[in-house]
C-alpha cells in the first residue's frame, strides 16, 4: 500500500496493455523450471506475485508456516514489480511454463482463460483440497467466470472518498451514506469558496469511480464481452470533469502532475480524492493533516454501485501438482496466522476467520476495516461483472488518454473517440 502502489497503478497499467507477442523477454531463473517430486515424495510448487520487498518478506513468513504444516510441499518463490511481473508471466505462459500458483486480478481472468492458462479450481473444491466457505460479503464468487473457479480472493478493497477532515470541517461539509452527486457538487463549491482549495483532485482518470457512476445508472464500464456504455456517456463524464477544473472545484491537472508521486490531497491542492480504501494508508504517511474515508456519492440516495474488489490467487492449468496448489491456496486464505503476518498488505482479509484474526491497532487500518464493515451493514455491495478479455488494455488506454485530456493535449471529443477506437481493437483481439 502507500504511495508506491498508487504510482504503480498509474504507470503500470500502461505496460499491462502490452500483448504477449510484443513482450520479447527471456524467462529469468527465480521462478523458472518445472515443479517436481523428489525421491522422498516431496513436491515443489512455484509461486509468483507482484509487489515490493516488504510484501515479499511477509509472504515468505507465511510460506514458512505453510511448509511447517505441509512438510512434503516446498514452495519456490519469485516476485517482481507489477510491470515486470506481467512481462515475465506472459513470457512464461507463452512458453508453456507459468508458475504453479500466482497472484492475479479480475482484469486478467478472461484474458488468460482464453489463452488456456488458468486451472479451474472447482474440482479441487469438490475433492476437499480447497474450501470456498467462510468468505466475506460474497467474495467467494469474485473469481468465478462462466462457471469456472479461476481465482480465489486473498483480500478485499472498495472505492472510497479520502478527505482532509479539517478542510471539510472548515467548509461545513459532512458527507454521509446516501448523499447524492448534487450534494457532492455543492460540497466542492463550499470547499473552494471557504477554504481556497479545490474540492477534489479531479475525475478524468478515475476509471473505477466512473464504473460506479455507470452502475448507479443501470450500466457498467465492462460487461462480460465488451464495454457497457456509449461514447455519449463518456463525453458527458469527461465534459463535467473539464468544467470542474475550469470552475476551480477540481484541482489543476498540471499542478497535480507536477507534485506526483505525492497526492493532491496531501500536497494541499484538493480537499479529497477518490481511491481504493486500502490505498488510504499513504495519506497519513505523506501529509500533515487528519484524513478519513467518506461514502461514495449516489444518483438516487441509495445505490452506490460498489463492490468489493480483490487480489486473487490463481493456478496454472499446466501444474503437475493441482492438489498441492489447492492446499497452498486454501492455507493462504483461511489460516488465521497468515492474516496476522500479512495485515492489510493486499487489502482487508477475504475470509471472516482471517478478518477476525487480524485486529489493526493503528487508526488508518482501523478506519479501513470500519469502512468496509459499514458497506456490508448498509447493504450497498453488489456483484462485480467479470471483465472481458482485453479489459487490461482498455484500462491502460483509459488512464493514458484521460491524462492527455487533463493536460490539454486532447479535446474531449478526440479523447472519447481515441478511447473507443483502442478499446474496440483490444476487445476484438
Amino acid at each position: 500500500m502507500g504511495t508506491s502502489r498508487n504510482v504503480e497503478r498509474r504507470t503500470i497499467l500502461k505496460a499491462a496493455g502490452a500483448t504477449a507477442a510484443t513482450l520479447g523477454l527471456a524467462a529469468t531463473t527465480g521462478c523458472g523450471g518445472d515443479g517436481g517430486t523428489s525421491s522422498d515424495g516431496t513436491v515443489t510448487i512455484r509461486y509468483a506475485w507482484w509487489g515490493a520487498e516488504d510484501r515479499a518478506q511477509r509472504i515468505n513468513k507465511t510460506i514458512a508456516l505453510f511448509e511447517k504444516k505441509y512438510p512434503k510441499i516446498k514452495v519456490k518463490t519469485d516476485f517482481q514489480p507489477y510491470p515486470d511481473f506481467w512481462k515475465k508471466f506472459n513470457t512464461q505462459a507463452s512458453g508453456g511454463n507459468p508458475p504453479d500458483v500466482f497472484q492475479n486480478a479480475i482484469g486478467f481472468l478472461r484474458k488468460y482463460d482464453a489463452k488456456n492458462v488458468l486451472l479451474d479450481l472447482s474440482e479441487q473444491v469438490k475433492a476437499g483440497n480447497l474450501s470456498m466457505d467462510g468468505f466475506r460479503a460474497g467474495l467467494e464468487k469474485f473469481g468465478e467466470v462462466d462457471g469456472k473457479l479461476l481465482g480465489v480472493p486473498v483480500g478485499s478493497n472498495s472505492m472510497s472518498l479520502v478527505i482532509d477532515k479539517p478542510v471539510y470541517t472548515r467548509a461545513g461539509v459532512k458527507p454521509e451514506q446516501g448523499w447524492t452527486w448534487d450534494d457532492f457538487d455543492a460540497a466542492m463549491k463550499k470547499i473552494r469558496d471557504k477554504t481556497g482549495r479545490a474540492g477534489d483532485s479531479g475525475m478524468y482518470g478515475v476509471m473505477y469511480l466512473y464504473d460506479l457512476y455507470l452502475r448507479q445508472n443501470g450500466k457498467a464500464f465492462f460487461t462480460e464481452d465488451g464495454l457497457g456504455f456509449a461514447e455519449a456517456d463518456l463525453t458527458d463524464w469527461w465534459t463535467k470533469a473539464k468544467k470542474g477544473v475550469q470552475d476551480g472545484v477540481y484541482a489543476d491537472p498540471k499542478k497535480v502532475a507536477q507534485i506526483k508521486p505525492k497526492s493532491a490531497v496531501t500536497a494541499e491542492l484538493a480537499g479529497g480524492e477518490f481511491t481504493w480504501d486500502n490505498f488510504s494508508v499513504r495519506y497519513s504517511a505523506e501529509g500533515k493533516s487528519e484524513y478519513s474515508l467518506a461514502p461514495i456519492p449516489t444518483t438516487d440516495g441509495k445505490k452506490t454501485g460498489q463492490y468489493l474488489g480483490s487480489l486473487m490467487l490463481s493456478a496454472s492449468k499446466r501444474t503437475q501438482h493441482p492438489k498441492e496448489v489447492a492446499q497452498f491456496i486454501d492455507f493462504m486464505v483461511h489460516d488465521p496466522e497468515v492474516a496476522k503476518i500479512m495485515g492489510y498488505d493486499r487489502g482487508v482479509p477475504a475470509t471472516q476467520a482471517q478478518f477476525d484474526a487480524f485486529q489493526p491497532t493503528d487508526e488508518v487500518n482501523k478506519s479501513i476495516a470500519a469502512y468496509e464493515t459499514s458497506l456490508v451493514d448498509a447493504g450497498v455491495l453488489e456483484p462485480i461483472t467479470p471483465h472481458p478479455n482485453g479489459a487490461d488494455i482498455c484500462e491502460a488506454a483509459f488512464l493514458r488518454i484521460a491524462e492527455e485530456l487533463a493536460l490539454g493535449t486532447r479535446s474531449v471529443d478526440d479523447a472519447v473517440k481515441q478511447f473507443f477506437t483502442e478499446s474496440k481493437t483490444a476487445l476484438v483481439g
